[in-house]
């Protein structure tokens, strides 16, 4: 007998309950099934990867299964290469229904007619539909997995189409009882392609159901552990508690990334024994040199206008554009997955910050040239006041240079020393970094292992403050003392380093700049201020 496949953390494609560790689908989205019982349309939108498509193939089996409904899930992708030719775009997509239709495995009476009918380009959607949920007994439920992939006139003549039916239904059986169009945009996107205006007492439209336009949830700290504890039950092998806690704090719950980090420690690390967060920490890193597929086609998007108007000022910690359009590109941002929320601009989770600050410093990181193991002190801790000298000669040299050729211009003197920092410290150590629009700053924290007396394992922990003097502000040392104090309050520290860099004007010239000093910071901290 042939023995039954071991199951493994999924980070490519759908979760098969077969193959893979997977929570279940219907409690991360309670919402659908009543509304579906309502026979709404309504909008399922997500970033990529976060498990649109897993939920929504659960949801259309268990459906079918109850006996009342005919629920199928199929993608709109291959009708990506229709552009506007909105008669391919439907032959390509009646054609990917039939297809999940049969391979979902229903009676003959419960699939669509072979052949469709065919009717006028621009008609035939919808009387493809209408034939089917007419012969059909039971109510057809459509799931439209990848909407997206749709563009311009076949977009707009298919949500058209939907409109037209779902107006014609009457209580009748005659067009699908419910439709869920999936993919990675709010529903008021969708509304302005079929006709209507993207505000939401627009009747013109039947995605006019803004409040009941869902958003796949991420992972809680609870799920995290569920998830983890299939693997538990499998193997015997166990994430600590204190393991699971920074998965989610390194990932805030985002699928793919609770699912890589699991993979990497399990599988490509091999680890043996019991998970904490060491493991955690050295997958995360794996992961991020890696540039994963996920991880790069986030950072793909970074310098499109309307990503950078969003990043940019989250990196710079300067305020965001107040023109009308930045409502726009945060919720497209948001859409994407790498922010969190669309009013308080922040990355949406520890990795993408450091990912996002990695790959805009790579070519800053190029021209640094001191070797890492030469900052490493004889009892093995690192020598921070060291790097921060070798900054200097650094910036002295490049700085002007690198900051001309900074795409992200607003945020080049962060990006440049994040740049510095991560080529020095992470080949030993680790880098936390703290950023949001309007907070004028970024904190880092530097973790580094070093080994003890006795043999054991102490971490040095050092903390950072970056401020900007901008043209017109006033010297920004008596705020960034007061929020360096703040920061080593958290964190427990008694000392840490204020970086000033000075973009005015009539700053100094570029070899003269850097010098240190001693302050103290309204406690009466005793801190290093480097001003550049």
């Amino acid at each position: 007998m042939r023995q039954p496949l071991a199951r493994s953390f999924n980070t490519t494609g759908p979760c098969d309950p077969r193959r893979h560790y997977m929570l279940p689908p219907a409690p991360r989205l309670p919402d659908a099934r009543v509304l579906i019982e309502m026979d709404r349309y309504f909008v399922l939108h997500a970033p990529r990867q976060t498990g649109k498509t897993t939920t929504l193939n659960a949801l259309a089996s268990e459906l079918t299964a109850e006996g009342d409904i005919a629920a199928v899930m199929f993608s709109c992708e291959r009708a990506k290469s229709a552009g506007d030719d909105y008669a391919a775009a439907e032959s390509l997509l009646l054609e990917s229904l039939r297809r999940a239709a049969e391979g979902a495995g229903w009676p003959p009476e419960l699939l669509p007619p072979d052949p469709w009918p065919q009717g006028t380009p621009g008609g035939r959607f919808i009387s493809a539909l209408t034939e089917w949920c007419l012969r059909c007994p039971r109510r057809v439920v459509l799931f439209m997995d990848e909407i997206d992939a749709l563009q311009g006139n076949s977009l707009v003549s298919i949500l058209s189409q939907l409109r037209e039916g779902h107006n014609a239904r009457h209580g009748s059986q005659s067009f699908p009882a419910s439709v869920v169009l999936c993919g990675l945009r709010d529903v008021r996107d969708y509304k302005v392609a079929s006709g209507g205006a993207a505000d939401r007492h627009n009747a013109a439209s039947p995605f006019n159901i803004i409040a009941e336009s869902l958003r796949l949830s991420d992972f809680t700290t609870d799920q995290i552990a569920e998830l983890y504890d299939q693997h538990t039950q499998a193997t015997g092998q166990k994430f600590t508690k204190d393991a699971v806690d920074r998965v989610f704090e390194l990932t805030q719950g985002q699928p793919w990334l609770v699912n890589a980090v699991a993979h990497e420690i399990t599988f490509k690390m091999g680890v043996t024994g019991h998970i904490a967060t060491e493991q955690v920490e050295e997958a995360k890193e794996r992961l991020i040199r890696a540039r994963a597929t996920h991880l790069d086609a986030l950072t793909a998007r970074l310098y499109e206008p309307r990503v950078t108007r969003v990043i940019e000022p989250i990196l710079a910690g300067t305020m965001p554009s107040t023109d009308d359009s930045i409502d726009d590109d945060a919720s497209y941002v948001h859409d994407l997955g790498l922010i969190s929320d669309t009013r308080r601009l922040e990355i949406a989770n520890p990795i993408y910050r450091e990912v996002l600050l990695r790959v805009l410093g790579a070519r800053a990181e190029r021209f640094v040239m001191a070797e890492p193991h030469s900052f490493v002190l004889p009892d093995g801790r690192f020598d921070l006041p060291r790097l921060l000298e070798e900054f200097v000669v650094f910036w002295r040299e490049h700085g002007e240079v690198l900051i001309r050729q900074e795409g992200y211009h607003e945020a080049a003197c962060q990006i440049i020393l994040m740049a510095f920092l991560h080529r020095l410290v992470n080949g030993g150590g680790y880098l936390d970094r703290e950023y949001a629009a309007g907070t004028k700053r970024l904190d880092v924290f530097v973790r580094w292992p070093y080994p003890g007396p006795g043999g054991e394992r102490l971490m040095q922990r050092e903390a950072m403050e970056l401020k900007v003097w901008r043209a017109g502000e006033n010297d920004p040392m008596p705020d960034g003392l007061a929020r360096l104090d703040r920061y080593l309050d958290r964190l427990t520290l008694t000392t840490g380093v204020l970086v000033i860099f000075d973009r005015r004007p009539e700053a100094p010239p570029w070899r003269e700049r850097g010098g240190f000093e001693q302050a103290t910071t309204p406690s009466g901290r005793q801190v290093t201020v480097l001003r550049i």
